[in-house]
């Protein structure tokens, strides 16, 4: 059982992106010589991809991207500490892939010609990666990759600890905000609100550890 669930971790990026590409396979006939790849605030396109360009964007991107969170572990010099947060690590990993798996589809249906308002699937979108990082946030260890990696955090397990427990809250509630307003707001704020929120579950926890780490000190 071991065996079968390291292959898995193992191969369900290269799994993932060989969904995207087989979906941009399945419509690149009725694809348009230029696809949006990028929109404005209001939901309109303002940046374009030629076809192939476009339709291998999401595949490729799958792909290279599971390779570097897979790879980054490797040259942490507080490796062994991914051993006590696999699962979590995982779960993170197959999250964001999935998400730019859930991205291609929506750049696809847009260039086929299907409303979609990207103006509040993206935040909505990012507000569900948010819910699901926060959740796992409380389980990861010291690292030099991931995680609220401030200069208190990186001297002091315990500073790690409890910033890493409120960035799970802070990144929860930030997710959560993120997908109420896509769904009750115009779809104009969406995105400043997305990064209204972002830097906020960021700043927060990080002034949190500076805190926390004088008072260790005081110690």
């Amino acid at each position: 059982m071991d065996d079968v669930n390291s292959r898995v971790k193992q191969w369900y990026p290269v799994g993932l992106a060989l969904v995207a590409a087989a979906m941009s396979v399945a419509v690149y006939a009725r694809l348009p010589e230029t696809m949006a790849v990028h929109w404005d605030l209001d939901g309109n396109p303002n940046g374009w991809m030629p076809r192939a360009v476009g339709a291998a964007f999401g595949p490729v991107s799958i792909l290279l991207l599971g390779f570097v969170l897979r790879f980054v572990p490797r040259i942490d010099p507080r490796a062994e500490n991914y051993k006590r947060f696999g699962d979590a690590y995982e779960v993170i990993v197959a999250a964001v892939l999935v998400m730019l798996l859930v991205v291609h589809g929506v750049m696809l249906a847009v260039a086929l010609g299907y409303h979609v308002s990207v103006a509040r699937v993206v935040p909505a979108l990012v507000g569900a990666l948010f819910v699901v990082i926060g959740n796992m946030m409380p389980l990861v260890r010291p690292n030099w990759w991931f995680g609220f990696r401030t200069p208190w955090t990186l001297s002091n397990d315990r500073v790690w600890a409890r910033t890493h427990r409120l960035g799970g809250y802070c990144m929860t509630a930030g997710g959560l905000v993120m997908i109420l307003a896509s769904l009750v707001l115009p779809a104009s704020l969406g995105v400043p609100v997305l990064i209204a929120v972002a830097v906020a579950s960021t700043v927060g926890p990080a002034l949190y550890s500076y805190l926390t780490w004088k008072r260790e000190e005081g110690r």
